[in-house]
Parts: C-alpha cells; sequence; structure tokens
C-alpha cells in the first residue's frame, strides 16, 4: 500500500498566510508610494517581505521539498487570480456604471509587467530557500540569523531586479530604474533584518508544535520534483 501523504494543521494555516501575503501584494503593488521626495516605492513592499520571511519559517523547519510546493502553489494562486481580474475586466458593463476605467486601472496589469512578477517571484522565492537550506546544513542548524539574511541578500535582489528590469527598462530613464531597484532593494532586505526576532521566535514556536526540524542532507534541488 503506497504511504499517504500528510501535511499537519498548522502547515495548512501558515501556507494560506503565505499565498494570501502574496495575493494582497499582487494587488496593491500598482499603488506607489512617496516615502520622500526624491524616494518612490510600489505600495507592495509594506506586505510582499513577509513571503520571504514566511519562506524561511518553511524551509527552517519543513525543509526545501515542502517550501517547494508552497512557491509553486503561490504561483499557481496568483496567476489563477490575474487570470480572473482579466475576465472581469472584459464582462460587458451597464451603461450607468462609470467604474470601469477605474477598476481596469486598479485590477488590470500588462502582459509584460505579470511575466516580471511571475519570473521575480519563482527566480526570488526558490533561491532564498535553496541558499537557506544549504546553509542550514554547512552550519549544523547554526546561526540562523545568517542563514535568514543571506538567503535574503540573493533572493530579494533577484526578485528585484528581475521583476524591474523587465517591468520598466527602455520605458523611462536607465539612472531611474536602478534606482528604483536599489531603494527597493534595500528596504525589503532591511525589512528582513528588523524582523529577525519574530522569525526566531515564530520558528521556535513552530518547531516545538510540530516537534520536527528538518536537515535537507544529500537531497536535490530539482525546483519541479524529487
Amino acid at each position: 500500500m503506497t504511504e499517504k501523504k500528510t501535511v499537519s494543521r498548522l502547515f495548512m494555516c501558515i501556507g494560506i498566510i503565505f499565498v494570501t501575503c502574496l495575493l494582497l501584494s499582487n494587488l496593491i503593488a500598482g499603488k506607489m508610494w512617496a516615502v520622500t521626495e526624491n524616494i518612490t516605492l510600489p505600495a507592495a513592499v509594506i506586505l510582499f517581505p513577509l513571503t520571504y520571511i514566511i519562506g524561511d519559517v518553511f524551509t527552517e523547519v519543513y525543509g526545501f521539498k515542502k517550501a517547494r510546493t508552497i512557491i509553486w502553489l503561490g504561483f499557481a494562486c496568483s496567476f489563477f487570480a490575474v487570470l480572473i481580474y482579466l475576465i472581469t475586466i472584459v464582462l460587458p458593463h451597464p451603461g450607468y456604471w462609470e467604474n470601469q476605467d477605474a477598476y481596469a486601472t486598479v485590477m488590470g496589469t500588462t502582459p509584460r509587467v505579470a511575466v516580471a512578477s511571475f519570473a521575480g517571484y519563482l527566480f526570488g522565492e526558490f533561491s532564498n530557500s535553496i541558499i537557506l537550506s544549504k546553509l542550514k546544513v554547512a552550519t549544523k542548524g547554526k546561526n540562523l540569523w545568517i542563514r535568514t539574511i543571506l538567503s535574503t541578500v540573493v533572493g530579494e535582489g533577484l526578485d528585484s531586479v528581475i521583476f524591474i528590469m523587465i517591468s520598466f527598462w527602455g520605458t523611462m530613464d536607465n539612472s531611474v530604474v536602478l534606482q528604483m531597484i536599489l531603494f527597493q532593494y534595500l528596504f525589503k532586505v532591511a525589512y528582513e533584518v528588523i524582523f529577525t526576532p519574530v522569525t526566531y521566535a515564530v520558528v521556535k514556536i513552530i518547531k516545538n508544535a510540530e516537534g520536527i526540524d528538518t536537515f535537507d542532507d544529500g537531497i536535490k534541488y530539482n525546483i519541479i520534483k524529487g
């Protein structure tokens, strides 16, 4: 008889929080936040870094393979959400409804931005998870703060560069694009550093509740299966 694969209720709840943060981040990304007169960031930066922190928790507690499942689940849900947004935009609307343009502006996305978002997400999340997993084995589970920050430095870096380059390169001055990458990247990394004590506490609570502490010894880092 084939062994039945199960996940805990806690794992499922954390997965729901991860996907919710991801979907909300994509939805609010169109709002621009004027941090200062010279620094502008997408509003998603107030929430999206949480997906990396939650991703750290998944990899640290459950291992890369379980984290991989959640990453792909987030991708599938995001793709489905974008598809539904686009379908609702093109649905015929009554003449008295005057909010079509506003609705399309908020909910719509261009193919270029969609590709940028999905590519940045996949490269960023998987690199973050793989690096954290390998560092855990290399450090024998010590110095979690170093592992979470180093993995974020790479993951958030890839995400920021890929998303902004695909979305905006050639549409505005190159110096502005590079500035956007730098400020967004620094904000996200600072976010991770500030939340490190929270990450420590959450990881400890979940490890104690689940009774597990996964080490990915000798696994193959195939992002599809294995």
